[in-house]
């Protein structure tokens, strides 16, 4: 018997860490076929060539698609999404999947979804249901209705999906993939991991046995042309509470020059003395830094997931996870420097905080294999209460 082909396209740093798993899972697995197509910034140098993490990983694409129009503007951004609109269906035709595998909310995510759906291509979905802000609350929703199976993460996510008019027996939660791969790495820690930290970025050294914080934040999609000022904001709170840092690069939507450009000037007023900058880490040590780093600051949804699951001290600014499900190791605040300051200085003397499964176990992938092996959809969908 023929194994079923299911195709996975990974677009960003974020999406590969989100799938890794059920990747995993799927190339193991004996009904199942796996076919993977890497675009958008992930196979840029730009933003860390997450291509050459992925086939260090043990994963060979079948495709690289370059979709990624320079500019990062609301305008480039949906010019991008219609690149990968004309790319993605010729690579369809050519695999013939029996199902695309599609994560999250990103722009690719759309391109990807759209091409599969008018292809009559069934759509399997992860992470749909949560609400957040920016454009990607619209194109999360928007996936689902598009989508045949569902994977949400938590409890709530699979109620709201249910609620859009999706089928019961069709959604199944599962859990974030992401915490598979945080579960294994904080299982298996790799000894002296942080030895070589700092050969790669740029930026000062610092000794990680002191206090650090780890900042990650993207451009809000809604809020574009307050990047600039945003992340001035946060490094400046973090400088006034005495921590060392290390600083990850935003990521490819409308409003990440802003961010890239406050970062350069940051660094070249001279203040980022005890600060490292990276365009991208491996997995395995970013979630090393969270469960060392005194506080993650920004808004980055792995403060909200994984964040949870490690224990993570997390000062959310804005409006990026707004909604989203969060546990207690989450503080909210506003861009207001005084406000950031102040929540940094209660999470680094709060410290870790105990452990909230609530985006899953560590089991999702085998789970979304175990799914995608047995059920039996039809192509045709039909609104349902």
């Amino acid at each position: 018997m023929s194994k079923k082909k299911i195709c996975v396209v990974v677009g960003s740093r974020a999406n590969y860490s989100s799938i890794k798993s059920a990747m995993r899972a799927i190339q193991q697995h004996p009904a199942l076929e796996l076919q993977l197509i890497v675009a958008a910034s992930a196979v840029l140098d730009r933003y860390g060539s997450v291509v050459n993490l992925i086939e260090k990983d043990g994963f060979t694409p079948h495709a690289r698609v370059t979709m990624l129009i320079e500019g990062e503007t609301p305008a480039t951004m949906a010019k991008s999404t219609g690149l990968g609109l004309l790319e993605l269906p010729t690579l369809f035709e050519q695999l013939a999947p029996d199902v695309v595998l599609t994560v999250g909310d990103r722009f690719e995510t759309m391109a990807t979804t759209l091409a599969a759906a008018y292809m009559n291509i069934p759509v399997a979905h992860t992470m749909g249901g949560e609400v957040s802000g920016t454009i990607d609350e619209s194109i999360r929703h928007a996936v689902t209705k598009f989508a045949h199976i569902h994977f949400p993460a938590s409890k709530g996510a699979r109620e709201r999906i249910i609620k859009l008019g999706e089928r019961p027996e069709h959604v199944h939660m599962v859990g974030c993939p992401r915490i598979d791969l945080v579960a294994d790495i904080l299982k298996n820690p790799i000894e002296n991991i942080f030895d070589r930290l700092f050969d790669d970025g740029v930026g000062q050294r610092f000794s990680i046995d002191e206090p650090f914080a780890l900042v990650s934040q993207h451009p809000v999609t809604t809020e574009y042309g307050d990047g600039e000022a945003q992340i001035t904001m946060t490094l400046e709170a973090v400088r006034e509470q005495g921590l060392a840092a290390v600083v990850l690069w935003p990521n490819a939507d409308a409003g990440s020059d802003d961010i890239s450009r406050g970062i350069r000037k940051w660094r070249e007023r001279k203040l980022d003395d005890r600060m490292h900058f990276f365009k991208n880490l491996p997995i395995d040590v970013y979630v090393n830094l969270m469960h060392s780093t005194a506080c993650l600051v920004g808004n980055s949804s792995s403060g909200i997931r994984e964040g949870a699951y490690i224990g993570t001290p997390v000062v959310n600014i804005g409006s990026r996870q707004n909604m989203r499900d969060r546990g207690d190791n989450v503080i909210e605040i506003s861009y207001d420097k005084k406000q950031i300051s102040n929540a940094i200085a209660r999470q680094v003397e709060h410290g870790r905080y105990a452990m909230n499964p609530i985006y899953g176990d560590g089991t999702a992938g085998p789970r979304i294999a175990n799914v995608l092996a047995a059920e039996q959809v039809e192509i045709q969908k039909c609104i349902t209460y």
